[in-house]
């Protein structure tokens, strides 16, 4: 009796990915595995494969990181199952806590792609990923922007320089502007230090005004419908939505308010043991970035939407942190519910 095999070979590479060079791993079910580097270039890992490795299903793995999807991308093309991983899941044991190389990673990224314990974060199509780097290089800006204005502020200080009141406040309008441009010290250099940071500021303040209009001009262009059932919610203005469509991607991927709030890191962590339970703070693992502008959105809510500023009242004298948690995520729900639903909110409607 002839046997066929009917099932083709799998093949588990699993990579740690630099700039310069990939440290490899490759294993199948039948071949522990061998490690070597190569050149960060997808090319030639498909040579290799379609050298040594012929009609073997190929199975792919790195760690998300600076490198962002290109390889994923290339791994897709070749017909390869392809993953990029959260570094948080790869699993170590015991002692492989306390060493770490380039060539150990892949080989524990290889290990846990054969085991089937890998599961890939979600990949941006490349529509959003490009609004993304925009969104981020807006955010750069504010960085620097909040930046240049503390350090004039320190020279003021340092040479014993009052602020007027009137211009005390995180607002720095034209006529604060010109009071700075007008400032005199007892010696030209120090001017020249603080003219020399006016022009810096200036500049970022131009660059972000116009960075965060391209973007909004972006979103109302090729987002339109959900930018504007986004825009529709109190508290989430422009550049809250923009972010939204451009971090979180099509809200309809979600399942649940669950799901969603796990994601960006508002759901809380949960202790249990025997018969003991508590429930802990938001958790640690979170898009730090994306969470940082709604918990910013929701003091805007609290301010402009009747609802929230009752439900805010009704927990007012508890800590005020958890209270913005809590309208942090109803804001996160109706964000949800206005893109599933398709319907713009309505302003005053109490839950």
């Amino acid at each position: 009796m002839n046997t066929q095999i009917t099932a083709s070979p799998k093949l588990y590479i699993g990579i740690d990915i630099h700039k310069r060079s990939w440290k490899v791993h490759c294993s199948t079910d039948l071949f522990s595995g061998k490690s070597f580097s190569m050149v960060s270039e997808p090319e030639h890992l498909k040579s290799y494969v379609d050298k040594h490795f012929q009609n073997h299903e190929v199975s792919v793995a790195y760690e998300a990181g600076c490198c962002g999807y290109y390889a994923h991308r290339s791994f897709k093309r070749y017909g390869w199952e392809s993953l990029v991983v959260n570094p948080a899941d790869i699993h170590r044991r015991g002692k492989e806590r306390y060493t770490k190389t380039d060539r150990i990673d892949a080989q524990l990224i290889s290990r846990e792609l054969k085991d089937g314990r890998l599961t890939s974060i979600h990949v941006p199509d490349t529509h959003r990923e490009s609004l993304r780097s925009l969104f981020r290089r807006r955010n750069d800006l504010v960085k620097d922007f909040r930046r240049i204005k503390s350090y004039i502020k320190m020279q003021l200080l340092y040479f014993g320089i009052k602020i007027p009141a009137q211009y005390d406040n995180d607002h720095w309008s034209h006529g604060f502007r010109n009071w700075l441009d007008q400032l005199i010290f007892q010696y030209p250099i120090a001017k020249s230090s603080l003219e020399s940071r006016m022009r810096y500021f200036r500049f970022i303040d131009e660059d972000l005004r116009l960075v965060s209009n391209q973007l909004r001009a972006y979103c109302r262009k090729h987002f339109k419908k959900d930018y504007y059932l986004l825009r529709s919610i109190p508290g989430i203005g422009g550049i809250v939505a923009c972010g939204i469509l451009s971090e979180l991607g099509d809200l309809r991927r979600f399942n649940s308010i669950k799901h969603l709030s796990g994601y960006v890191g508002l759901a809380p962590g949960v202790y249990q043991s025997g018969a003991n339970s508590k429930t802990m703070g938001i958790t640690p693992s979170a898009h730090r970035l994306i969470r940082s502008y709604f918990i910013e959105a929701s003091w805007q809510a609290i301010r402009a939407d009747p609802a929230m500023q009752a439900y805010y009242l009704k927990h007012n004298g508890k800590n005020v942190k958890s209270i913005i948690i809590k309208v942090d995520r109803k804001l996160l729900s109706r964000s949800l519910a206005v893109i599933k639903t398709e319907t713009p909110y309505t302003i005053g409607v109490v839950e």
